[in-house]
């Protein structure tokens, strides 16, 4: 039996289209004439009336998305034994492809001689192959395309080029020229799209001296040359980049925008802005005109070079020509200022967004609540995740992330945990990052039993602890002096796979070596270098430190000397430590040949360094004597 809303669906279409009796007149109370034909002579509707009539209903259904309502006109077409057109079958599939549901619109495909269909033309094949391929479901396409073979339907060009497209998709490009050779023997010639997709493809791959021979063997199309520049700037090849350029005008071909903003943009990463004005000078002269999308890739090549009076230039030259600023336009300018410490003018210009008919979105609040935590302006980062609650923008787990680390911040550790089981609710589950962050500020504070409980909690949310989370707990522990729990979270570290990192290394010999246990934080450093994990300063620095601080001044003196051997500069930090050594054994004469060794490799004392020395100095010989030799050491410095 036909659903309830297929049945209304009947007679709304019965009294749109094919009731005889005159629209009923609801204020007027007296009875209705209706005249009725007799059933002899009553006329009855020609049959490709009925199906036009159905096909404008389904049209318009797919229209409005309603991809139900389409499923439900098809069914009541069937039922009727209305024979559905081609056009009706074409608007179905293209309104289950822009629904997301490709699966629909293969079994519709399917029912087609169910539904009274003629045979498949290649514009229905032509338009499930695209409706597939929206989702890159290319295991579907196979059988789709064997399919039209076997039905005696002759693909055409746009036939190929979604083909080219599904084999491009999964980085099987030689299969793609493969298929231009089939077009060739069918005489049905590729086209600019054809081509154009092979290229593009050869380029993400990686093969661009390859994209460059497919150029020269077809027709010169500007998008075929625009992905070969993007790739050779991607690779920072500016040189074929400009030759790239000067081919394409040899073959009648002239750079637009895209070719120029893609330049531009590789000039900005690189730094080199001189450059990147310079093809903004030669792309006005040319005629060019800049779009949105070039002043807003150099609006942000230069805030990133921290020259923010010439990204403002950009942005209002940008405004001065008439072009309105796109949502990432603005974006590249609010997060500028934040970056740059303007947080007033950033405001203001989120402010402003309105009145130009540009409206924020996720990236949009997700900038402004980071750049106002950072600065220290927590109240007002919750103004702006307020504002984006009431404004009924749903955030992702970015701006939910940063909203934790504003409570954090503000120790309202309870409700950023409240936000993260929110966040779960909300169908938006919190990454390894967000536990982090919370598992810090715990740490931070001294709440190492509950950031442990955090980390045991993560399991609940299908979120694994990484490499950083450990790392932050065997801080929290040595910072509380739990020495025992830190080695524990370091047997589980290794229990659950994760290696040790530089970071977790250093970790746990700072904290050995500030609870005075030497011997197992040398024995870390060894199982380091036999890992290939290269210590850095800061290792050799925790335990110079720790061994001046026990008095073994010449095992501190050892481990500088072996700075060299590791390739690790020494640097003002090892060189104070062991200064501070020396002058705590009333060793002054050996602190000052170190302090000369220090400066004999560049590394110039700091304030730290020099009252190490006066206290030595002091201690030594009084408090009038050291600075007399204080004034002759700054003298022959």
């Amino acid at each position: 039996m036909c659903s309830s809303k297929c049945r209304l669906l009947l007679r709304r279409l019965h009294r749109r289209h094919f009731s005889t009796a005159p629209a009923s007149n609801r204020q007027n109370s007296s009875p209705q004439i209706t005249i009725r034909w007799p059933e002899q002579s009553r006329p009855s509707p020609h049959p490709g009336d009925t199906a036009m009539a159905h096909e404008a209903t389904v049209r318009r259904l797919a229209a409005a998305g309603d991809i139900d309502g389409v499923q439900y006109a098809l069914q009541e077409m069937r039922l009727r034994g209305v024979s559905c057109p081609e056009g009706a079958l074409v608007a179905a599939i293209c309104a289950f492809a822009r629904a997301g549901a490709p699966d629909r619109a293969l079994k519709t495909f399917y029912r087609a001689h169910d539904l009274g269909c003629a045979a498949p033309t290649v514009r229905v094949y032509n338009h499930l192959l695209d409706a597939l391929l929206q989702e890159n479901l290319v295991g579907a396409v196979v059988p789709v395309y064997e399919n039209m073979r076997k039905a005696g339907v002759e693909p055409n060009v746009y036939t190929y080029n979604l083909l080219i497209k599904a084999l491009c998709q999964n980085d099987r490009v030689d299969a793609a020229r493969k298929m231009l050779d089939e077009m060739s023997r069918k005489e049905c010639h590729p086209d600019e799209v054809s081509h154009t997709t092979i290229v593009s493809a050869l380029c993400k791959l990686g093969r661009v001296d390859e994209a460059r021979g497919v150029l020269a063997e077809t027709t010169p199309v500007c998008t075929s040359y625009d992905a070969v520049v993007h790739a050779l700037c991607g690779e920072s090849r500016m040189r074929e980049v400009f030759l790239v350029v000067d081919e394409m005008v040899q073959r009648g071909l002239q750079p637009g925008p895209v070719t120029y903003t893609c330049i531009v943009r590789a000039f900005c990463k690189a730094g080199e802005l001189r450059m990147a004005g310079a093809i903004l000078a030669r792309m006005v002269i040319k005629g060019c005109a800049p779009n949105v999308h070039t002043f807003t890739v150099l609006t942000q090549g230069f805030f990133d070079d921290g020259k923010v009076r010439d990204a403002l230039g950009m942005w209002n030259w940008m405004v001065a020509e008439g072009l309105t600023p796109s949502v990432i336009s603005y974006n590249v300018l609010i997060r500028g200022l934040c970056q740059n410490g303007d947080l007033k003018m950033a405001l203001s210009v989120f402010s402003s967004m309105g009145q130009n008919r540009c409206f924020p979105g996720m990236t949009t609040y997700s900038i402004l609540i980071d750049g106002l935590s950072k600065a220290g302006d927590l109240d007002g980062a919750m103004s702006i995740w307020n504002d984006m609650t009431n404004a009924g923008c749903k955030p992702n787990v970015v701006v939910y992330t940063n909203v934790v680390d504003v409570l954090c911040k503000k120790l309202m550790f309870d409700q950023a945990e409240n936000l993260i089981d929110k966040m779960a609710s909300e169908n938006c589950p919190p990454n390894t990052l967000t536990f982090n962050i919370l598992i810090r500020s715990l740490c931070d504070c001294g709440r190492v039993e509950r950031a442990l409980s955090v980390l045991r909690g993560m399991e609940r949310y299908g979120c694994p602890p990484n490499v950083r989370t450990y790392n932050e707990l065997l801080r929290g522990f040595f910072r509380v002096g739990n020495c025992e729990d830190a080695l524990q979270i370091l047997v589980e570290m290794l229990n659950n796979g994760i290696e040790l990192s530089l970071i977790s290394y250093n970790t746990m010999i700072s904290g050995l070596c500030q609870m005075g246990r030497n011997k197992e934080a040398m024995i870390l450093l060894g199982k380091m270098i036999i890992q290939r994990i290269q210590p850095d300063a800061f290792t050799f620095n925790a335990i110079i430190h720790a061994y001046c601080k026990e008095g073994n001044v010449r095992a501190a003196a050892w481990m500088l000397g072996q700075m060299d051997a590791v390739n690790c500069p020494r640097n003002i930090v090892a060189y104070t430590s062991l200064m501070s050594g020396l002058c705590n054994q009333h060793r002054l004469d050996d602190a000052m040949v170190y302090l000369l060794k220090m400066l004999y490799e560049g590394i110039s004392p700091n304030e730290a360094t020099w009252n190490v020395l006066v206290r030595g100095l002091s201690t030594l010989l009084g408090t009038i004597g050291p600075m007399h030799l204080i004034d002759h050491i700054v003298e022959d410095l």
